[in-house]
């Protein structure tokens, strides 16, 4: 059952992040006097349509987005006042990007209403009075340590430790600190709360020399988490903070990770494609809602800063022809065009296999 949900929330975050993506477009054209042939929903062959005024809106079987078809963004109808060819470049511009900048406001909406709600946040004395759910949570685990090698997961939180007869309730990350280090050697017992599951997972805490010191540890970051809410007249505030703080640094990590492409051939980091997605989607519906639109908030804002790439197939590569078109007086070759728009398709679909790959390897 808990699969089939997560299944479902993500066809529904895919539906709403790409429908809402196509919107800007769609609304960007419309205000320019630019046509619009079909809106749809989800992927061709067609369930059903309806025609109003000049766009049919329709239903397809494939429920993985959507699309808009413009009229005249394959250059046909040049001269007609509502082709997309036949605009000034700055308002075909505008149309372009229109997609990319409402993936950012979507951000934006999630978060303000996460933060009138309640989003997982650490727990301090500057927020306590507006937490609730406070835990000792997962927030790290360390590759090959002890805590990866007997199951637990990012998002549990720690309920109980117990060795023997002795059980310790966990109230704060001292609670574990003190447990794990009086009993180094032997294999205690590490009560989680995973979503709705409680678990009783065994684990051998290991010792480490770290600076001058001796540490016994189970490979674990720990952090004081709960669900912490804004006032309503502060939620938007929070939220646009908030979005503003991602993008920036969603854009560092995306320049890094194209730097290590460049000159070093590997991303430097764990990309993930459909199936990471897929996995991360199920993680967060076992945590709850508040996990799940924080989530969707930054899928939010990784299509808006992936999309905005000069890198022909997306929205930033066509937006680059047309700069290329405003300096040089006249449009890119067609010919030229499709061979670099075929050509970043080819690229983008290989890059998606191979990542699907890695995410089946590493989740499976």
């Amino acid at each position: 059952m808990g699969i089939l949900i997560s299944i479902i929330s993500l066809i529904v975050i895919l539906l709403i992040i790409v429908i809402v993506h196509e919107w800007g477009h769609f609304k960007a054209a419309r205000m320019f006097g630019i046509r619009v042939d079909e809106f749809g929903f989800g992927f061709p062959p067609k369930i059903w349509g309806k025609k109003v005024g000049d766009t049919e809106y329709t239903v397809n079987w494939i429920p993985l987005g959507g699309f808009v078809k413009i009229f005249g963004e394959s250059r046909e109808g040049e001269g007609e006042p509502d082709s997309f060819v036949s605009k000034p470049i700055w308002q075909r511009m505008v149309v372009i990007m229109g997609g990319v900048f409402m993936n950012w406001v979507l951000a934006f909406v999630l978060l303000t209403i996460g933060f009138w709600y309640g989003l997982p946040q650490e727990v301090t004395s500057a927020n306590i009075d507006r937490a609730r759910d406070v835990s000792v949570a997962i927030t790290q685990v360390s590759s090959g340590s002890p805590a990866e090698n007997a199951g637990i997961k990012l998002g549990d939180s720690i309920s109980s430790l117990s060795f023997g007869e002795e059980s310790v309730s966990v109230s704060t990350i001292e609670d574990v600190q003190s447990f794990i280090s009086s009993n180094k050697g032997n294999e205690i017992t590490v009560n989680l709360k995973r979503g709705d599951e409680e678990l009783r997972i065994p684990v051998v805490p290991e010792t480490k020399v770290v600076g001058d010191e001796e540490k016994t540890m189970i490979g674990v970051g720990l952090a004081n988490l709960g669900i912490v809410s804004s006032p309503w007249y502060l939620a938007p505030i929070d939220g646009l903070k908030t979005t503003w703080h991602i993008t920036v640094v969603f854009i560092a990590a995306f320049y890094d990770i194209i730097k290590n492409l460049i000159f070093t051939g590997s991303a430097g980091v764990d990309l993930s494609g459909p199936v990471g997605i897929g996995v991360m989607t199920y993680q967060f519906s076992q945590l709850g809602f508040s996990y799940l639109l924080q989530f969707t908030a930054i899928l939010s804002l990784n299509l808006f800063i992936l999309n905005a790439l000069p890198i022909p197939a997306l929205d930033g590569g066509r937006f680059l022809f047309l700069v290329i078109e405003a300096i040089k007086g006249s449009p890119v070759s067609k010919k030229v065009e499709m061979a670099f728009q075929t050509a970043g398709v080819v690229i983008l679909i290989l890059l998606m296999v191979l990542v699907t790959i890695k995410d089946i390897a590493r989740f499976f």
